[in-house]
């Protein structure tokens, strides 16, 4: 593992984990400003917890969990899509600068919303890295190559072989053999 990853990852998870410890120990301070992001998803999506102080806090051991991972680097192209997927309605709901009504706290939220926007891009890098090993996509084509090669080898070794084959059995079954 590169120099890069094993301190880029830490540095990256750090904030999932101090926002996600935040969010499970105090999810009534999140609760009001996440109401506007949570109330259509958790109508839309049934599995969901119907208070919004569950959902915060849900979306809170996701991102210690998720940020945990990633820091220790275990699973960390998961831990990352699990991260990224807990940033996209915390932003939403946190930071919607286009509602703000004053220019310092628009531009404030702005800064915020952007910051996470770029948390996302390195989260969505991060999960597409393979930390130098091949991908299974590249293995799985890799592999696929592999077999076609070897399928042609052999029909080329059949095809030279059956005429031969076929002669000889041909003038055995002459002579009665």
């Amino acid at each position: 593992m590169s120099l890069l990853r094993i301190l880029g990852r830490p540095m990256l998870a750090s904030m999932f984990v101090a926002g996600g410890l935040s969010s499970l120990r105090s999810p009534h301070a999140v609760a009001p400003v996440a109401e506007p992001v949570v109330r259509p998803v958790a109508d839309r999506v049934s599995v969901l917890p119907d208070r919004t102080e569950q959902l915060v806090r849900l979306n809170g051991a996701v991102q210690v969990a998720g940020g945990v991972l990633l820091g220790l680097g275990r699973c960390p192209r998961l831990s990352a899509l699990a991260l990224a997927a807990t940033l996209v309605p915390t932003t939403l709901a946190a930071h919607r600068f286009w509602e703000a009504g004053e220019s310092s706290d628009r531009a404030q939220q702005r800064i915020h919303f952007l910051k996470n926007l770029s948390m996302l891009g390195g989260l969505l890098i991060t999960a597409d890295d393979t930390g130098g090993a091949p991908s299974l996509l590249w293995r799985s084509r890799h592999a696929a190559q592999g077999l076609r090669h070897d399928a042609h080898v052999v029909r080329r070794s059949v095809r030279a072989t059956a005429g031969p084959a076929a002669a000889v059995g041909g003038a055995r079954a002459k002579l009665g053999l």
